[in-house]
């Protein structure tokens, strides 16, 4: 990998999220869970596991590139971090929104919290190794804003980290999120941590759907792509011991996926292989 990539690339590793199951309590995994419906086929709302087998933004066809200018990450300062994960939010609710429209799904954005300690929330404790996470009992995105998060000026990275927990929102929304809660609630440990690689492969997945299309004005070029992929494979798991996010080189498998088409439909997990989501 280039040398001058590594150690810019660390905080990929940090990216995660809490899990409260709906609808009640229980925690068992990476995710927050609410109890909002699931879209099947174009402009209809489905549950279920049709939900993310059959979701209608996999018939969206690829995202439309649009403008992201999101600026530089200034190291070890706060307010340059906060101002470009803001603004790349922003770009995610753009982008994101029109692909629901385009669905014929309804569509509303989450809540963006800063915060500069590990804080509680609806959904449970900080979850262990995060650098954030997504509730979706709130829906609420916290991003933590730590000394090791801000020595990392390397924007890519950081926009990645923001679209995979964007992407967490957009499964609330379209019900893949509820179905995941349903089906994992109760669930064997072998079982759980199935569903839980397959939501979370599929976040990375659309992050990189997101990516492509702003990959210009968030600097995100060939040669720091592949570096990522590169660093995802060898490192990407090291976070998660119980395997709940999926090994290095399939969490890289994923993104290359969602990059290479630009398009949700590449980003169909929950009907893959056992073998592509391990």
């Amino acid at each position: 990998m280039n040398s001058l990539l590594s150690g810019s690339l660390v905080s990929l590793a940090v990216a995660s999220l809490s899990l409260s199951l709906a609808p009640g309590s229980g925690e068992a995994g990476t995710v927050a869970i609410s109890a909002v419906a699931a879209a099947g086929k174009q402009g209809v709302q489905l549950s279920g596991k049709a939900a993310a087998t059959s979701n209608s933004l996999y018939r969206t066809g690829e995202i439309a590139g649009g403008r992201c200018e999101a600026g530089r990450i200034i190291a070890g300062n706060a307010a340059s971090y906060r101002r470009f994960m803001t603004r790349v939010n922003r770009c995610l609710g753009r982008t994101w929104a029109a692909q629901f429209r385009k669905a014929g799904l309804p569509f509303s954005q989450p809540t963006l919290r800063f915060v500069t300690s590990r804080v509680s929330s609806p959904c449970g404790k900080w979850p262990t190794g995060a650098g954030g996470y997504y509730c979706s009992s709130n829906r609420t995105m916290y991003i933590g804003v730590t000394r090791r998060v801000l020595q990392n000026p390397y924007a890519p990275n950081h926009a990645q980290f923001m679209a995979h927990e964007y992407a967490h929102h957009v499964q609330q929304l379209a019900g893949i999120l509820p179905y995941y809660g349903q089906s994992a609630w109760q669930a064997r440990t072998g079982v759980r941590l199935a569903l839980s690689r397959r939501l979370e492969l599929q976040a990375d997945c659309l992050a990189a759907v997101f990516l492509r299309g702003a990959a210009r004005d968030l600097e995100v070029t060939p040669e720091h792509w592949e570096a990522m992929l590169e660093w995802t494979t060898e490192n990407g798991h090291k976070t998660w011991p119980t395997n709940d996010h999926g090994k290095g080189r399939s969490q890289a498998f994923w993104m290359r996926r969602g990059f290479d088409s630009g398009s949700p439909a590449s980003c169909n997990t929950w009907t893959a292989s056992s073998r592509s989501v391990s």
